[in-house]
């Protein structure tokens, strides 16, 4: 197979050798001063680096020239999502799944793990209960089951969702991470009004991919690789690339999903509206001490860094797999998306005691959404509930070439604000309504337009009133 990064076939566009080609090339330059200073010049002009520069950077141990790639990071993360952080929950419909995947407590030989599915009603609660969080995006997560989890179910339970309004609460965004599946499925998707469709590779190394996935559907490789081109082809603009770092040797991995950043530009026109980095995590039946390839946290900064890099124009999401410490360090390195106040087993939020029993993952930082957010605003940063890009329209290559022009800023800080305000208003404890409201009056100041400045304060006094749901 030849690397071809504009070809729709799996084994072409994730190409093994060319991994490890530029495996060894990083190896051969990692000290080579000149070429990692060239590499650092072209990587400041904030038009990201090519897979095979990502990795000379990766494998270098020289700790001025890393110093300049975490400072790099920081500043191309505020150059293009400013303090701005996305917040969003996971919501768990159905642990229901027919692989094997090694590294999964649903798989399908798991016989400790209670097998549960949300009723419609189900939903309904669950959907309240995060309403009355104040979450306004939800990220949806189901087993693969065709019997049990069949994509009729998932579009149900995307219509009740939407449907549900409660007080002053709406979700406003779905993003659905589910199985690989049909160009016809991932245009029902479309129709149903999906946000992003979210896929995680697992691992790019086909080898250990069929390893690890030795039953089931997700055992087809290709299949699932191919999935993002797929649900482009069926209509969907926003696609959202993942590993689980720790599977596989880290190195190959980032150069595999970087390789599939590109091959979305090449072949698609837009590249993923997002990146997350899980790392492997205790859950029931799963001991990570079975996976040699755990992720330190210095290498862990590191990968975040040179991700941000390589691809500065994508979105970088942080899970609750990782503890309040680590997400703090990673939040400047390049993060813009964290959950809040998650629960990752089934029905896990309408219940009052926490009950982890049907859980995918062990939860590191159990905050609420209130206490994250705090957090947040402590630490400068705008916690956000925009939706407004998707409902607007700005979408796939309409989103990105705002986001590469800069004037996403006259809608991202108005909208952040706004919908932090909600926020306050609707949802949070005195100590966060006052200390964000402080960081309000501060940041609209940083909205450059004058008018769309002008605006947002009118309809920041608005939301006080009890108006909702402005955007620009």
């Amino acid at each position: 197979m030849k690397y071809d990064p504009k070809s729709w076939k799996a084994e072409e566009f994730i190409n093994h050798q060319e991994i490890l080609d530029s495996l060894e090339y990083a190896k051969e330059n990692r000290e080579n001063l000149s070429l990692l200073r060239e590499i650092l010049e072209k990587a400041k002009k904030a038009k990201g680096i090519s897979h095979r520069e990502a990795a000379v950077l990766m494998e270098c141990e020289i700790p001025e020239i890393n110093e300049e790639i975490r400072k790099l990071a920081v500043e191309i993360k505020e150059k293009f999502y400013g303090r701005r952080i996305v917040m969003f929950a996971p919501l768990y419909l159905s642990n229901y799944c027919v692989n094997g995947c090694t590294y999964c407590p649903y798989h399908a030989k798991n016989k400790h793990i209670p097998r549960k599915k949300l009723t419609q009603e189900e939903v309904r609660r669950e959907v309240i209960a995060l309403q009355d969080m104040g979450h306004k995006r939800l990220a949806l997560e189901a087993g693969e089951d065709p019997v049990n989890n069949p994509l009729e179910y998932i579009l149900e339970c995307i219509d009740t969702i939407y449907s549900i309004r409660h007080k002053n609460g709406a979700i406003r965004r779905v993003n659905v991470n589910i199985a690989a599946t049909t160009v016809e499925n991932y245009t029902k998707l479309k129709e149903a009004g999906i946000g992003t469709y979210i896929l995680f590779q697992e691992t790019y190394n086909k080898e250990s991919y069929e390893q690890l996935h030795p039953t089931g559907p997700k055992h087809d490789y290709n299949y699932h690789t191919e999935a993002m081109d797929r649900a482009m082809q069926g209509g969907i603009d926003d696609v959202g690339l993942g590993v689980l770092f720790g599977l596989e040797g880290y190195r190959y991995e980032l150069v595999g999903i970087l390789m599939h950043a590109e091959h979305l530009e090449a072949a698609q026109g837009v590249g993923p509206h997002t990146i997350s980095v899980p790392r492997v995590c205790p859950a029931d039946d799963i001991d990570t001490a079975d996976f040699s390839n755990a992720v330190p946290d210095e290498i862990f900064e590191k990968i975040v860094s040179v991700i941000r890099i390589a691809v500065p124009y994508t979105g970088m999401i942080i899970s609750t797999r990782e503890s309040q410490k680590t997400r703090e360090r990673v939040l400047q390195l390049g993060i813009s998306q964290i959950s809040g106040g998650s629960r990752t087993s089934v029905g896990g939020y309408a219940n009052e005691i926490r009950d982890d029993s049907s859980a995918q993952f062990d939860v590191s930082d159990t905050r609420t959404l209130d206490e994250v957010v705090n957090w947040l605003i402590r630490l400068g940063y705008i916690p956000s509930f925009c939706t407004a890009c998707y409902r607007e329209g700005r979408t796939g290559d309409r989103f990105m070439s705002l986001l590469k022009s800069g004037q996403i800023v006259n809608c991202c800080q108005p909208n952040a604000l706004m919908t932090l305000k909600e926020y306050l208003e609707d949802y949070a404890s005195p100590d966060t309504k006052e200390i964000g409201e402080k960081l309000i009056a501060k940041e609209i100041l940083n909205v450059p337009n004058e008018k769309i400045r002008q605006r947002a304060l009118k309809y920041l006094d608005e939301l006080k009133d009890g108006k909702r749901d402005f955007r620009f």
